[in-house]
Formats: C-alpha cells, structure tokens, sequence
C-alpha cells in the first residue's frame, strides 16, 4: 500500500489551494451583492461566472509555458499574487465592466495555482497522489465553508462584503511570509517520483494518450454535476421542498460540508483502493444522495441528501485529475493545462442546458439531467478502468526535482 508522506511541500500545497479556495467560494455570494450595487439584472450579475470560466481557460492555456519558464512552485506563487491583486482591484472597482476584467484576471491566476498544485502533488507523492490530491481539495472545501461565513459576518456588521473578501489577501501575504521569510526552513525540492507505466510521452511533446483525453472527458462531466448542484440547487429546495428562499440558499452549504469531509477521509481510502473502483463507488453514493435530494419533500430530508451528494462528489475531481496526471508522463505541465479547459467546459455548457430545459419543465424535473451525468462519468471510469496500463511493481523512490 503506498504511503503518504506529509512533509513542507505538501503542507505548502494544501495551504496554497485553500487559498484560492477562500475566494472561488467566496465569491458566489458577494454576485448578488455586486449586482445591487451595480443595479444588473441577475442574468448580466451572472456574467461574472462567465469571466470564471474564460479566465480559467486562459490560465489553462498560459501554464504550461509559464512553468517551463519559472518552475512549477514560483508559478504557483505567481497565480497567487495575481489573486491577491485582483481581490484588491475588484474591492477598489464599482463599473460593470471593470469588475468583470478583474474576475477573470483572477481566475486566470487561480487557475495556475490550481494546475501547479496538482502538478507539484502528483510529481512528489506517486501513487499516493490521489491521496494527497484529495486531502489538498478537502483545504479548498474547507475554506469554501469559511469564506461565506467570514462575508456574511463582514455584511452583517455593516462593513459590507469588502473587507470579508480582503481577508484573503491577508491570508495570502501571511503564508508567503511565513514561506519566503529568509531564516525561514523552506521545503527542499525533492519528489517521489510517478511510478513508471507503460504510457510515455517524451519531454517536450505535445501528444497526449487516449487514456487522458477519456479522463479529460470525465472531469467535464463530473465538473458538470458540481455546477448545476451550486447554480440550482436551492431552487429546487424552494419549489419542492418547500424551504424559505434564505434558508434554500444557506443549505446549499450542505453539500460543501459534505466534499469537505468526503475529501479528508477520501484520501485514506484513496490509499487502499485503486482510483478507478473508487471513482465507480463515489459516483454510487452521489446517486444515492440525489435521490434522496431530488424525492425529499421535507427540508431537512432534501439536507441529507445534499449532505450524502457532497460525500460522493468529494472524490469526482481528486480522482479523475489524479488519473490524467498519472497518465501524461513527462508532460504533466501540459496535461494540467488542458485539464482547465475540460472544467471550464463543462461549467460553461452544462448550467445553460440544464436552465434551458427547466424553463420547460421546471427545475425539480430538469435535475433529472443529473443521475445522466452521473451514468456518463461511471461509463467513461470503466471506459478509462480498461485503457489504463497494468501497475508497475512498487519502486524505491529516488529524488527528483518538482
């Protein structure tokens, strides 16, 4: 069974995806507030996810270059000094279309933190990347809790939502102090190495195996699941379920709460089970939840099942992304790239489907779209399952360079 080390690097990791955690779930509550401030409708306020989704595709397309330039980890610190500034410029901008840049500069800049940590995580700890993938995830969802909670308290105080989200350039500031301190005991740049499969690609080659582009495939549909469940959720709550509209909207929490902890004991398992049966296993208990979610006609039933949803998406992206990095060879940088392109995909087609066929049938039927995805994912994880190489016997680890 592989082992997961948590050394510097690793800790470092963790802290620096929750970083950009802070602000990807921080921001959904602070659109309806810029859109009272700006005086949009909720269609052009929606518009801010769409420069989330345009900016993590130039982020994906600007990695792979940028971290062959710099290194992986001087990158990472890159993307987020580009957030911080972006925070700084989105709290000091009031114009529509200055808010608007600014949204997507930063999700250009996340999404170099994002494709660096995955990188650097999966390059040290081998076959224990999963492991280590989904824990780094669970400090993103983590933070994903945190974030609403410190915006609302600064709204509820009468600061507005401004100095809720500063916080995370705070954050930032304290741990590349903590970090690049002189004096201060930096991580050495040492790896475990990938174990060795029969897929190679050779350095410098832009040819990615089949193996990727189905794992590809299936984090845009799994991305696909996170989106609706985030955009529609609490209508649904509302509409059949019967909540308040301010209580519908906080329970959408529930499903955060549930990828938090699916993510930190996820990587347990991650350790003793092969990615690809764990992959089938979790999409079974998110279609487990969403029928408990999508039959509930009382509250707090629907909650529950949000909450076993949560567990069961905890290990969509940690296991997939894990896959298509094991997969890539020696062109990690370039896989990690594309994958922003597969989420960003997803996050922009699916919500705009699954809106379109409610205006017909409403949302409560079009969630029914869901439990398709969630049979999409299982059937290109067995589909993937078959295209993966044997594993190689277990090697000793050797250094090398992140």
């Amino acid at each position: 069974m592989p082992r997961l080390v948590h050394d510097r690097i690793t800790w470092l990791a963790y802290a620096q995806l929750g970083l950009w955690g802070f602000f990807l779930y921080g921001f959904g509550p602070v659109v309806p507030l810029l859109r009272d401030e700006q005086g949009t409708t909720a269609a052009v306020a929606g518009l801010h996810s769409t420069a989330l989704a345009a900016g993590a595709l130039a982020g994906g397309a600007l990695f792979a270059p940028v971290a062959r330039q710099l290194g992986r980890r001087p990158t990472i610190w890159l993307g987020l000094a580009g957030v911080a500034a972006g925070v700084t410029g989105l709290a000091l901008l009031r114009p529509l279309p200055a808010t608007l840049t600014v949204v997507m500069v930063i999700a250009t800049a996340g999404t170099l933190v994002v494709s660096g940590v995955n990188v650097v995580l999966t390059t040290r700890h081998g076959r224990a990347a999963p492991a280590a993938l989904a824990e780094a995830n669970a400090a993103c969802a983590g933070m994903g809790i945190l974030a609403p909670l410190v915006i609302g308290l600064s709204v509820n105080a009468g600061w507005g939502w401004r100095p809720g989200m500063a916080v995370v350039v705070a954050l930032i500031a304290l741990v590349a102090v903590a970090t690049l301190t002189p004096g201060v005991r930096r991580p050495r740049a040492t790896a475990t190495p990938a174990p060795r499969t029969r897929v190679t690609v050779a350095r410098g080659a832009r040819r990615l195996p089949k193996a990727y582009w189905i794992a590809w495939v299936l984090m845009g549909v799994t991305g696909s699941i996170e989106v609706c469940l985030s955009l529609w959720t609490a209508d649904v709550l509302r509409s059949h379920a019967g909540m308040a509209p301010g209580a519908a909207s906080a329970a959408v929490a529930a499903i955060v709460c549930g990828m938090f902890v699916g993510r930190l004991f996820g990587g347990r398992v991650a350790l003793r089970l092969r990615p690809v049966p764990l992959l089938l296993a979790a999409l079974g208990v998110s279609l487990a939840g969403f029928t408990v979610f999508w039959v509930a006609s009382a509250g707090w039933l629907a909650i529950v099942g949000l909450v076993v949803l949560g567990l069961g998406n905890a290990l969509h992206y940690p296991l997939a992304i894990s896959l298509a990095l094991a997969v890539a060879g020696d062109a990690t940088d370039q896989a990690a790239g594309w994958s922003a392109y597969s989420m960003g995909v997803g996050f922009g087609i699916a919500p705009v489907a699954l809106g379109w066929v409610a205006d017909g049938v409403g949302a409560h039927l079009a969630f029914l779209l869901l439990p398709g995805f969630i049979a999409v994912a299982a059937l290109l994880a067995v589909r993937l399952g078959r295209a993966l190489p044997a594993p190689a016997p277990a090697e000793q680890p050797t250094p090398t360079p992140v």
